[in-house]
């Protein structure tokens, strides 16, 4: 085998992540799923770099909205601030939970759920003359990920929180349901209620 062949490892070394087809075209060069590593973690290799997490796996970029269960305006700190093995075995477990739920490949279902939970319209505020004006604008694809891993992400915090079930069971959970646009599902909530808003503003 030469050098320059990329290994096909699988994810969590149980799920192919070769043949998963991104629907959204808008979000195919966004979504990253990398077959040439087991456990998705790069240290922060792209921290400093313009637009570079957009070539962090998806399943890392997950785990790294997790990892914010402080206070709103100081995320890293609290009960999961900088847990970042931790968080890796939720997620490990949600997929295992995922598959014997549906038996289909957990990694597609939670693309299809990012696919469903990104919203394509936000809105801005525009200062014009002292008096603003909030106006309906299209959003970036980077952008949308990040707004559909939040929004799971929050999902999860704010079932878990005074509950009996755990955070495992809660993400996969909202995965299944945003995966089906399910309105039961608190990302799905958020991307409607959002773009409601963008809509109004237009």
């Amino acid at each position: 085998m030469s050098g320059k062949e990329q290994v096909n490892l699988l994810l969590f070394s149980k799920w192919d992540t070769t043949n998963i087809e991104i629907i959204d075209p808008g979000l195919k060069n966004v979504i990253h799923l990398s077959p040439s590593m087991k456990i998705p973690i790069t240290f922060g290799r792209h921290e400093h770099q313009r637009l570079k997490k957009a070539e962090v796996n998806i399943i890392e970029r997950l785990a790294n909205k997790l990892m914010h269960f402080g206070k709103r305006y100081a995320k890293n700190t609290g009960r999961m601030g900088g847990k970042k093995a931790r968080v890796m075995n939720v997620v490990k477990t949600s997929l295992d939970i995922i598959f014997l739920e549906t038996g289909k490949n957990p990694v597609e279902l939670l693309v299809r759920a990012i696919e469903n939970a990104a919203p394509n319209e936000d809105t801005t505020r525009i200062v014009y003359g002292g008096v603003v004006y909030h106006v309906s604008v299209d959003v970036a694809p980077l952008r949308r990920i990040d707004l559909a891993l939040r929004f799971i992400a929050e999902g999860v915090r704010e079932s878990t929180y005074s509950s009996p079930q755990t955070m495992e069971e809660v993400l996969a959970k909202e995965i299944l349901l945003a995966s089906e646009s399910d309105m039961n599902s608190y990302a799905i909530k958020k991307k409607n209620e959002q773009e409601r808003i963008a809509m109004s503003s237009r």
